[in-house]
């Protein structure tokens, strides 16, 4: 029995190192937990989130749940939940008009929400597997990623779709280059990073095919010209110069990540990774980033958010012994 009880004291001093799966645990004073936020009745998984920051309301998209959360962060706890969605995925707030823009893998639709009392204000219909969505304040456009290989624009003052970028295969995470004019978008099935000219709605340029492979969340800075890609096969985080389209850096990602950040005040580089941890890069010059932190989460927990404003990082956590949650992070230090 001492023999026994003594393995288990050296497999779970190991694992509370290692998070159990391999990997050692590290840095966690760069982003310390604020708090933890349950997410009642929230089952499958969970896709991608934005912000109000004036009212600081986390926006859930809760794709295995058909619901779209709304998460007060201040008290803590979910204001509302709309139901009826069909395979949420990604959402925007839009603070010009305050509305909630969600789009739907399921049916392609994509619906604008009041976000006062979460009344439907409009339906736009894409064709299929409407997806990864950003807003492009300046321009009050939304751009959504969608079908067998498409972003499509939509104003949101009119609701209206006004221009549609084809694209060779199925768009995953894509950010926009406002200065260029251009967008950068990560398309997994054909293996390359595609560059569009937005005012011409087309590709005008193709990246980096080699033997990676599911580049799936993408990050950008606009002021240096570098692209942050996330690879998931294998597990890499690749850093590009978007001047020249070449390879500056790589280091090494835990698996499955799929939200990547660029902290401008930090010059830091956030990973969500549903291996079950949060990888965070600092500038070292010249784009080349060194790791850390590896902060622990829960697996399966890759979707997340940074909220600069507020000086914090949210990450879902899926329901799978325990409910649901979103944990909140402090950046900064």
């Amino acid at each position: 029995m001492m023999k026994y009880n003594l393995h288990l004291f050296i497999f779970f001093s190991f694992c509370s190192f290692t998070g159990c799966n391999g990997q050692a645990t590290f840095g966690e004073n760069y982003l310390p937990v604020y708090k933890t936020i349950p997410l009642p009745g929230v089952k499958g998984r969970i896709d991608h989130m934005d912000v109000n920051v004036k009212d600081q309301v986390v926006y859930i998209a809760a794709l295995g749940n058909n619901t779209l959360e709304a998460v007060s962060l201040p008290n803590g706890k979910v204001l509302h939940s709309i139901a009826g969605l069909d395979e949420p995925q990604g959402v925007c707030y839009i603070p010009q008009t305050k509305e909630i823009f969600v789009a739907n893998g399921g049916s392609g639709d994509c619906y604008f929400y009041n976000a006062g009392n979460y009344k439907k204000m409009a339906t736009v219909h894409l064709s299929s597997d409407a997806d990864d969505v950003r807003y492009d304040s300046t321009g009050q456009k939304v751009y959504v990623g969608y079908g067998s290989g498409g972003i499509a624009i939509i104003d949101a003052k009119s609701h209206n779709e006004v221009g549609n970028i084809k694209l060779p295969s199925h768009p995953e995470g894509f950010q926009i280059d406002r200065r260029n004019g251009l967008l950068y978008v990560n398309l997994p099935n054909t293996g390359i990073i595609g560059v569009a000219d937005i005012s011409k709605s087309k590709l005008v340029n193709e990246w980096n095919k080699d033997y990676r492979q599911a580049n799936f969340p993408m990050a950008f800075d606009s002021e240096g010209n570098k692209l942050f890609i996330g690879y998931r096969h294998p597990a890499t985080l690749v850093v590009m110069d978007t001047k020249t389209g070449k390879r500056i850096s790589e280091e090494k990602l835990t698996n499955d990540t799929d939200d990547l950040f660029y902290d401008k005040q930090n010059n830091r580089i956030y990973a969500s990774c549903g291996g079950g941890y949060i990888n965070i890069f600092q500038l070292q010059g010249a784009g080349h980033y060194q790791q850390i932190a590896n902060v622990p989460t829960a697996s399966g927990a890759r979707t997340s958010l940074l909220i600069p404003q507020l000086n914090l990082f949210v990450v879902c956590e899926p329901a799978h012994s325990r409910q649901a949650a979103l944990a909140v992070y402090r950046t900064g230090r």
